[in-house]
C-alpha cells in the first residue's frame, strides 16, 4: 500500500500548461504501474494515461494523446502529468492511482481540481 498526495492543480486558460505531481509514501511504489484518472461534473470517471512500473511503457486516453505526458521518478517516489494545449473540456477533478502487480487499482490520492478557461 501506498499513500498518494497530489499537488499542481489549478486555474489555467485554454492553450495553456499545467503540470501535477503525485508523492507516494510507502516501501513499494517503483512496483506499481501508476496512473491519472478525471472526473467532470456528471460525468464518469476516465482514465487519462497510465505508466508501467520501470517507466517503460505508457498509455494515454485518446482525448489526451500529443497533449498529455505521464512519467515518473522512482528515486522521488513521485509521478507526473505534463498537460499541455489545455482545453476547457479537460476540466475536472484529477486523481493518481497506484496498481500493485497483480491486483486492480487500489491506492487513489485524493484528488486535484484543474479548471481550464475558455
Amino acid at each position: 500500500q501506498v499513500q498518494l498526495v497530489e499537488s499542481g492543480g489549478g486555474l489555467v486558460q485554454a492553450g495553456g500548461s499545467l503540470r501535477l505531481s503525485c508523492a507516494a509514501s510507502g516501501r513499494s511504489f517503483s512496483t506499481y504501474t501508476m496512473g491519472w484518472f478525471r472526473q467532470a461534473p456528471g460525468k464518469e470517471r476516465e482514465s487519462v494515461a497510465a505508466i508501467s512500473w520501470t517507466g517503460a511503457s505508457t498509455t494515454q486516453a485518446d482525448s489526451v494523446k500529443g497533449r498529455f505526458t505521464i512519467s515518473r521518478d522512482n528515486a522521488k517516489n513521485t509521478v507526473y502529468l505534463q498537460m499541455n494545449s489545455l482545453k476547457p473540456e479537460d476540466t475536472a477533478v484529477y486523481y493518481c492511482a497506484g496498481k500493485p502487480r497483480g491486483s486492480s487499482w487500489s491506492s487513489w490520492g485524493q484528488g486535484t481540481q484543474v479548471t481550464v478557461s475558455s
